[in-house]
C-alpha cells in the first residue's frame, strides 16, 4: 500500500491506533490521530507519538480530523458503522481496520486466529511452538501487541535492504477487526468457536458470525481454512471457502470431506494434518488445565505442523507451558483454599468453561459491563459447583435475576470487599474464582487490569 504524502486519519488510540500511527509515518503518509477522550486522559499515549510531526484532534471535536482525510484508519474499539465514518465512506473515502493497514506492509506468511474463546492461549502456543523450533515468529494482534508493529519492522528492514525479520506471524483477529478488512490474506485461518458475545455490538448472532467468517474472505486454493468441527455454527462455514479445509474435534474420527486435521483417539489426541496419522500426546500430559484446552491444543498443533514444527518440539511446548495470565491462572494458595485468576472470561460461556473445568467447590466472583449475554445459562452449572457467588459492577441486577432461587447469592461494592468475602467465607478444599462473564470497563480500564487488581488484592491478605 503506498500511503506517502496521503493525508491519513486513524480513529481510537489504543495500542493499535498508536501502533498504526506510527506505520504510517514510517510509510510516509500526513497522519491525524483523533480520539474522543480528552488530552488530559491521552497523555501518556500522545507522548509515544512523534508530536511534531502528526496532526492531534482530541476530545469532543475529535470527528473535524475526518474531514480532510484521504484515508481512515479505525481501532477495534471504534463502531464501524458510527454516523461520521459513513459520511466518510459517502466521499469514497476507505475505511479499514490497522489490521487490514498492517497485512499491507508485511510479507512472512501469515497464521490467523479467531473465534470467541480461547484465541489467545492457541496463538501463543502457536508461537511457543514456532519458537521451539527455531523459527522466527511475530506473535500478537488482537493479543497484546499490534500487527503494525511487526509492519513497522518489516518496513525498516526493507528500507535497509534486509530481508524480512520474521518467518511467520501469528495473528489473534477479532470480530471488530475483521469488519472493515478488505484484502486480509492468511496463509492459514481458523475459527475456533462461535458463542454469544458482543451482542451490545451487533444486532444479531448471524452478524457476528458474518463478521468472524471474514477472516477466510481473501484466501486462496493454496491455503488452509481451520474449523472447530464440533461447534455447529463453525463447522457449517467450512462449506463455502476456497481454502483447504481442515478440521478439530473431539470425536473419533474426521469427517470425509475434511482434508485432514485432529481428533481423540481415547485419551490419545491425534494428527493427520501432514497426510500422516500420528500422535500429538495424551491429555494428561497437557499441561494447562480444562477440557477446553483439548481443542486449543488441537488447533496450535495444526498450525504449528503445516509450518514445519517438529512433534517433538510441539510435545516440550504441551508439556511445559502454565497457561496465559488471566486465564484461569493459579494465583495462591491459603489457608487449604485456591484463589484462581480468569478475568478474560468476558463472556457466559467463557465462565461456563471456568467452572466446568474445576473439581472443587467454589466461591465465585462474577460481574461486570453486560455485553448482551444470557446469564441464565450459567445457572445449571451455578448450582452444581458453586457454594458461593459474590456480584460485583453493572451487571449485579441481572445476573442475580438470572440466578433467582440461588441460595447463596451476595454483591459487593468494589473487587476489595468480594475478595475480602470470598476469602472469609471459603472453606479448605475450596476455590476461589473469579471470572466475570462480563466487560470490565465500568470498573478497569480492561481485562488485564481487573485481574492485576484481583491477583493484588489477593497476594495482600495475611497469610
Amino acid at each position: 500500500m503506498n500511503v506517502k504524502n496521503t493525508q491519513v486519519t486513524v480513529v481510537g488510540l489504543a495500542r493499535s491506533g498508536v501502533a498504526a500511527a506510527r506505520l504510517l509515518q514510517a510509510a510516509g503518509a500526513h497522519v491525524t490521530v483523533a480520539d474522543r477522550k480528552e488530552r488530559s486522559e491521552l497523555s501518556a499515549v500522545l507522548a509515544q507519538l512523534d508530536a511534531a510531526h502528526v496532526g492531534i484532534t482530541v476530545g469532543s471535536g475529535y470527528e473535524a480530523a475526518l474531514e480532510s482525510a484521504e484515508l481512515v484508519i479505525i481501532s477495534p474499539g471504534v463502531p464501524y458503522r458510527m454516523e461520521a465514518l459513513e459520511r466518510v465512506r459517502r466521499r469514497g473515502v476507505k475505511v479499514i481496520s490497522e489490521l487490514e493497514l498492517a497485512s499491507r506492509f508485511v510479507s512472512a506468511p501469515m497464521l490467523a486466529l479467531t473465534g470467541t474463546n480461547g484465541k489467545s492461549t492457541t496463538v501463543t502456543l502457536i508461537g511457543k511452538m514456532l519458537q521451539e523450533s527455531g523459527k522466527r515468529a511475530f506473535v500478537g494482534g488482537n493479543l497484546g501487541t499490534a500487527l503494525s508493529e511487526a509492519a513497522i519492522q518489516t518496513v525498516q528492514a526493507s528500507q535497509q535492504g534486509s530481508p524480512s525479520p520474521f518467518d511467520f506471524l501469528v495473528v489473534e483477529v477479532s470480530s471488530f477487526q475483521l469488519e472493515t478488512v478488505e484484502q486480509f490474506h492468511p496463509w492459514i485461518a481458523g475459527l475456533l468457536n462461535v458463542t454469544v458475545d458482543h451482542q451490545d455490538r451487533y444486532e444479531s448472532i448471524d452478524e457476528y458470525v458474518a463478521a468472524k467468517r471474514r477472516i477466510f474472505e481473501s484466501q486462496k486454493p493454496t491455503d488452509y481454512a481451520l474449523f472447530n468441527l464440533d461447534d455447529q455454527r463453525v463447522a457449517a462455514l467450512r462449506y463455502g471457502v476456497k481454502a483447504r479445509v481442515l478440521g478439530f474435534t473431539r470425536q473419533s474420527a474426521l469427517p470425509s470431506d475434511v482434508t485432514g486435521g485432529a481428533y481423540l483417539d481415547g485419551d490419545r489426541i491425534m494428527t493427520t494434518v501432514t497426510g500422516v496419522r500420528q500422535e500429538i500426546c495424551r491429555r494428561q500430559e497437557i499441561r494447562i488445565i480444562g477440557d477446553h484446552n483439548v481443542e486449543n491444543v488441537m488447533a496450535a498443533t495444526s498450525y504449528a505442523l503445516l509450518s514445519g514444527c517438529s512433534l517433538e518440539a510441539i510435545r516440550r511446548v504441551l508439556m511445559t507451558f502454565p497457561g496465559l495470565e488471566h486465564a484461569l491462572e493459579i494465583v495462591r494458595d491459603r489457608r487449604g483454599v485456591r484463589f484462581v485468576n480468569d478475568s478474560k472470561g468476558t463472556n457466559v460461556d467463557a465462565t461456563l468453561k471456568a467452572l466446568e473445568s474445576i473439581d472443587q467447590p467454589i466461591w465465585l466472583i462474577a460481574g461486570g459491563r453486560d455485553k448482551g449475554g444470557d446469564f441464565s445459562r450459567l445457572a445449571p452449572a451455578i448450582r452444581q459447583r458453586v457454594k458461593g457467588l459474590i456480584l460485583i459492577g453493572e451487571a449485579t441486577p441481572l445476573i442475580a435475576q438470572a440466578m433467582a432461587g440461588f441460595p447463596s447469592i451476595s454483591r459487593a461494592t468494589s473487587l476489595k470487599e468480594a475478595v475480602q468475602a470470598a476469602a472469609d467465607n471459603a472453606a479448605e478444599g475450596g476455590v476461589v474464582l473469579f471470572s466475570p462473564a462480563c466487560a470490565s470497563f465500568d470498573m478497569f480500564a480492561d481485562y488485564q487490569d481487573r485481574g492485576r487488581q484481583f491477583k493484588a488484592l489477593v497476594q495482600s491478605l495475611p497469610a
